[in-house]
């Protein structure tokens, strides 16, 4: 199906929500399932809320994603330019051919005009809307005649170009491809402004020139845009074009499942909402995913089960298993709650999938930055020990740092409880053992000591638990003889030396 066109067209007006990357990364799914081309668009017709750098940081979020473009600003395409405030001229032609159908008119109202249709409507406790029913009093085309009309806009009066919604409501039928058949009334639309005073179109008018000039086949966009599918059959009819398949996705929701998440719950939670840093100039920084230490696959397939099932079992996909499977009739209708623990478990399973040399190389940097070394073979054999009880690859330091520094302290309630009675002797014999081994392996350290505890007929914890505290100065870490080894026979000596000096001095 080459002929599939789908297109992500976010606005740059601040961070990239991660409902918008599951926007995109749905669209991609779908184009690249379909054999179909995936563009990306920038929509940067409002300029009064256009960002500095929010281009760039959308683009760099969907490319840390591995969500790629096969058209766009940057990839270039036959189908450009890809910035809506280049294609300034494109839309003005579009604008006049509605004028010139009776499916759009001028509109002159001030401000200060539209305000006073406000405070009267609220007045009689009503609300107002430019519709078919105001916009007979209103300071429009309909109302001036096209002499008055011409006179105003020749003499550079300012002016919008609404849309003309049916003098007589009617129905309007869509089809969405996950909600299936809806109907909205035109009497419950107002003539949205198409072409704003200041030359530009707004987003109604442009997307849906965009789309047709791009030839977009399928908009699946999110939930929130739902109420404007009417609009956007209607100005498809006006025009004369066949309007593309739609598909609105369903919202993501806050992990209480009420409401749609926002970045107010990731602050309160402990969470990003945003895919990568926000730190502009100027304004509110944002977390991200990527600078806490996700991975992206982690991040990817866990957006793409918000919302969508795969219709198995199965839970960690790979990019192209994604592709593979994915299906838009399996999108579900209603919102997709948020978990921020399943979204740590996602990180899991894909750390757990790579190898230690791969997690050791990731971990070198933050040895580096506390000016600490290891080499590659040995810390790969201490992650190996410990990674089952991290989600992030930081995680690794709490649960490796006394490999690289001993004790400082002991725990206090580990060492009432284990240096009692005879566990100073113990200890001294136990060091006279493992000084005496010149093979300080993890296996032959371990059938030496567990010969000589059966010998004493004690409890193993009896031995175990001081010698724990000794090497790591609390209850943590892996199997003692795999320290042990790693430490070697001269450091480990000498920790338990001084946990020894530390018990004879109270």
């Amino acid at each position: 199906m080459s002929d599939i066109r789908v297109r992500f067209a976010p606005s740059p007006t601040g961070p990239l929500h991660m409902g918008g990357v599951r926007t995109a990364l749905f669209n991609y799914l779908f184009a690249k399932k379909q054999g179909g081309k995936f563009i990306l668009r920038i929509e940067d017709t409002d300029q009064s809320r256009y960002v500095q750098g929010a281009e760039d940081y959308i683009m760099e979020s969907l490319a840390w994603c591995g969500i790629q473009f096969d058209e766009g600003i940057k990839e270039g395409g036959s189908f450009g330019p890809y910035k809506q405030s280049e294609r300034k001229a494109i839309y003005q032609q579009y604008a006049q051919q509605l004028i010139d159908s009776g499916n759009a008119y001028y509109a002159f109202d001030t401000a200060d005009e539209l305000n006073t249709e406000r405070a009267k409507a609220e007045a009689d406790k009503s609300s107002f809307a430019y519709n078919h029913l105001t916009r007979k009093q209103l300071n429009n085309s309909l109302n001036l005649g096209l002499p008055a009309t011409i006179k105003r806009i020749e003499a550079g009066d300012s002016y919008v170009i609404r849309f003309k919604m049916p003098d007589t409501p009617v129905d309007v039928p869509m089809k969405d491809i996950i909600r299936g058949d809806v109907t909205y009334n035109s009497a419950n639309l107002d003539d949205k402004v198409l072409y704003k005073s200041d030359g530009l179109p707004t987003y109604h008018l442009a997307n849906i020139v965009d789309d047709h000039l791009m030839q977009i086949s399928h908009v699946i966009r999110g939930e929130e845009w739902l109420p404007s599918m009417p609009l956007h059959v209607l100005l498809y009819q006006a025009l004369g074009w066949d309007a593309p398949q739609f598909a609105h996705l369903p919202l993501i929701l806050k992990p209480t499942g009420k409401g749609k998440l926002s970045k107010r719950d990731g602050d309160k939670l402990g969470f990003p909402v945003f895919p990568i840093e926000w730190n502009p100039d100027k304004g509110e920084s944002a977390r991200g995913y990527r600078e806490e230490a996700y991975y992206p696959e982690a991040f990817v397939n866990m957006l793409a089960l918000l919302g969508w099932n795969p219709g198995t079992e199965q839970e960690l996909f790979s990019m192209d298993e994604l592709i593979q499977a994915f299906d838009l009739e399996r999108v579900n209708k209603a919102g997709a709650r948020f978990d921020p623990e399943k979204t740590k478990w996602f990180n899991h399973q894909y750390l757990m999938q790579k190898s230690d040399e791969t997690l050791a190389a990731e971990f070198m940097p933050i040895l580096e930055s506390k000016q600490l070394y290891c080499d590659d073979k040995t810390l790969a054999q201490m992650i190996e020990m410990v990674k089952e009880r991290v989600q992030f690859v930081p995680e690794l330091w709490d649960q490796l740092d006394f490999f690289f520094i001993q004790p400082k302290e002991y725990n206090a309630k580990m060492l009432k409880k284990s240096m009692k009675g005879d566990a100073l002797e113990l200890l001294e014999e136990l060091k006279t053992l493992l000084f005496s081994q010149d093979d300080f392996s993890s296996q032959n350290l371990e059938d030496k000591v567990k010969t000589w505890i059966e010998s004493k007929e004690i409890g193993f914890g009896k031995v175990m638990n001081p010698l724990r505290l000794a090497l790591v100065g609390e209850g943590k870490g892996p199997h003692l003889f795999d320290i042990l080894e790693i430490l070697g026979k001269a450091e480990s000596l000498q920790r338990i030396e001084k946990l020894l000096n530390h018990s004879n001095d109270k």
